[in-house]
């Protein structure tokens, strides 16, 4: 979309007063980000998911910050006209706030974000702080985060009782204050996160969340069914299965070289005589 204008966080706090959804995709190459902005995304992630989606890793936590840096950067140049929200993986924003921030500096200044996203809530709203008064516009994440799921108990849903339900809200308010420009709530159930909605002024961008936050986001490879073997995740709509496309094409390809049916005559270039002339001495004797 070449007249495509990227969002601020200005224009999302006044979708969310509009009651205009935003939608948020992750993103973690050049043409996934080109593709997503072609499309017309409000908002791409570049998370720390890169870890089990892209790099075959089993969790988030073994994602570096060169990691992020590196792709972020590669999202960046596919999508100059969309709002590019970086992840800062783990534990590079729970030690000093001298070392949080040369981690964020880097996600801005070499990959070029626009703002960066912390999991956690009231034990984090310290840094965020810090992170906001340096300038850095901050997304939070509540709920389930990926991160801590050794300590949560395993990927959970959020918010089932009264005690988890506070939790929640009071963890959103505290990022709200801290200065967050908008919380993701993931795997949260329906009334907790319409609850946090209505309670913050700031949006609110559901995963699993329900059907009443400010936003939706998704994982790029869920979107489009683009892995193998591909797990299914009750809150997730497929909108196209690329996956078995791509297996399909490159069956396909094999079967077609083997066969000796690919390339044909459509796809080959012929040299004139005199060329032939000079490997073969005679355009005859080359000729088979």
């Amino acid at each position: 979309m070449a007249d495509k204008q990227a969002l601020n966080i200005v224009k999302m706090k006044k979708m969310k007063a509009d009651g205009i959804p935003l939608t948020m995709i992750t993103a973690y190459d050049y043409p996934s980000a080109r593709l997503a902005e072609e499309a017309g995304i409000d908002i791409i992630l570049v998370g720390d998911s890169l870890g089990n989606v892209v790099l075959g890793y089993d969790t988030t936590l073994p994602v570096t910050l060169d990691d992020m840096v590196y792709h972020t950067r590669s999202v960046v140049r596919g999508a100059h006209n969309t709002f590019i929200v970086a992840d800062m993986p783990f534990m590079t924003y729970h030690g000093s706030i001298d070392e949080s921030l040369r981690g964020v500096r880097r996600l801005m200044q070499e990959g070029r974000a626009h703002a960066v996203k912390v999991e956690g809530g009231v034990e984090i709203c310290e840094t965020v702080k810090q992170i906001v008064s340096a300038g850095v516009p901050v997304l939070g994440h509540i709920g389930l985060t990926p991160q801590s799921v050794n300590t949560i108990g395993g990927y959970r849903i959020q918010g089932k009782d009264p005690a988890d339900a506070q939790r929640l809200m009071d963890e959103a308010k505290a990022l709200e204050a801290a200065g967050a420009f908008a919380v993701v709530l993931e795997l949260v159930t329906e009334e907790v996160a319409e609850a946090i909605s209505r309670a913050i002024s700031i949006p609110t961008i559901g995963i699993g969340a329900g059907r009443y936050t400010d936003g939706q986001v998704l994982v790029y490879h869920d979107v489009l069914r683009y892995a193998s073997p591909y797990r299914e995740k009750r809150f997730v709509k497929t909108y196209a299965d690329i996956g078995t496309q791509i297996r399909e094409g490159i069956t396909q390809y094999v079967q077609e070289v083997k066969q000796r049916a690919f390339p044909d005559e459509s796809h080959i270039f012929k040299a004139d005589e005199t060329v032939l002339e000079s490997l073969y001495g005679t355009a005859s004797k080359g000729a088979k």
